[in-house]
């Protein structure tokens, strides 16, 4: 029982580390999205996916080093593909709920230039779940 409980309370603070680190990813998500999209002029789907690739980038470093500081390191060039690999399947759905919500959510809140900024907290909430269960079960096990 005791396990258990320890166990338990060692994944609930290593998820809020995590969630920790996903947060300021997600500012810097956010912000080079903002940056590409609107200050640079990229079209939507290339700015989301270099945005998102910042973030994966400071993410796999402060997950690396802080939320899974306890766990064994695998080669570093292994254990960044790993996280790339589940990011990269994280991506492909934050585009796909960003590319087919972004029009429905502006036009629903009134917010025609910026539903895709409403559909990208939404891409964000669902993914973040896919990207710690399977990081955890896989990238740093």
């Amino acid at each position: 029982m005791t396990i258990s409980i320890t166990q338990n309370t060692r994944e609930t603070a290593r998820f809020m580390r995590f969630a920790v680190v996903g947060g300021i990813g997600t500012v810097v998500d956010f912000g080079v999205l903002f940056m590409l999209k609107e200050i640079i002029g990229l079209p939507l789907i290339a700015a989301n996916s270099l945005s998102y690739l910042a973030g994966v980038v400071n993410n796999f470093t402060l997950n690396r080093h802080w939320t899974y500081a306890d766990v064994p390191k695998k080669a570093l060039g292994r254990q960044f593909l790993q996280f790339l690999l589940v990011s990269t399947a994280g991506l492909l759905l934050n585009n796909l709920i960003v590319g087919l919500m972004s029009a429905p959510l502006g036009d629903l809140l009134n917010l025609p230039d910026t539903g895709y900024l409403v559909a990208k907290v939404l891409a964000t909430g669902i993914v973040v779940f896919w990207n710690f269960i399977i990081n955890r079960m896989w990238t740093f096990s």
